[in-house]
């Protein structure tokens, strides 16, 4: 075995390590939405005391996984960047091989539409992706995703902002496995921006406790302008 197979070796042990601990587990989900947070608000979620979660985000931070914005006397911790993201979120891929259950709304709302670190994953990502991929709008490229004009043009008569748009055809995306789908949604700076344009445009709306994203009535038929035709969700029981 050469060095380079140890160290790969060693470093998904590190990873693996990192990620046995519930509590640092409960930390980086928490930061999932792409926020950034404060050491008293990460360790309520992990329901640990400030040393432990001092000691955890310590561990997290050499580990490569998280990084840290100082502002004055104030530290906030979020996610390292997208490839950590897309590792925790294609974590969740073998929860699908369990039994199949009644799933409850809320269940139903997560996997409808929710964010992968800063962008739109679930049904409505996947159909998104398939959807521009398949009208030519959306192509692969050597360097990744790429929104071509034509594809502006249209998510633009559909009611984006034009400037924010055309912006996009700047950025590039790539191809993110989703773990309730096991198909691709738009992740990258480009999958990131056009989340923004959608929440701007109101599209969609946040939903302040989770990662749920919620399709508006508006932008619903907005969506089926482009040929994205989504099912709204039942209410409540």
């Amino acid at each position: 075995m050469d060095d380079s197979a140890s160290i790969n070796r060693y470093q998904l042990a590190e990873f693996g390590a990192l990620l046995a601990e519930p509590a640092r587990a409960a930390m980086l989900l928490a930061l999932m939405d792409g926020s950034a947070r404060p050491a008293g608000e990460l360790a309520r979620a992990a329901g640990v005391g400030a040393a432990t979660a001092s000691a955890h985000l310590k561990r997290l931070l050499e580990g490569g996984l998280l990084s840290v914005l100082v502002q004055g006397r104030h530290r906030y911790y979020r996610l390292a960047d997208d490839d950590v993201a897309a590792l925790l979120e294609g974590l969740a891929l073998p929860r699908q091989r369990v039994p199949a259950f009644r799933p409850t709304t809320a269940d139903l709302a997560l996997r409808m539409a929710r964010t992968c670190y800063r962008h739109l994953a679930g049904q409505l990502g996947v159909a998104l992706c398939g959807n521009l991929l398949e009208r030519g709008w959306l192509r692969s490229a050597s360097d990744g995703l790429r929104l071509q004009p034509s594809g502006a043009d249209a998510l633009i008569a559909a009611g984006l902002n034009g400037d924010q748009t055309q912006g996009l055809l700047r950025l590039r995306g790539r191809g993110c496995l989703d773990w309730t789908e096991r198909r691709l949604h738009i992740g990258g700076p480009l999958g990131v921006a056009l989340t923004g344009a959608m929440l701007d445009a109101d599209w969609l709306r946040r939903n302040a406790r989770n990662r749920v994203l919620q399709p508006s009535a508006d932008g619903l038929r907005r969506l089926a302008v482009i040929g994205i035709r989504i099912e709204p969700l039942p209410e409540p029981e």
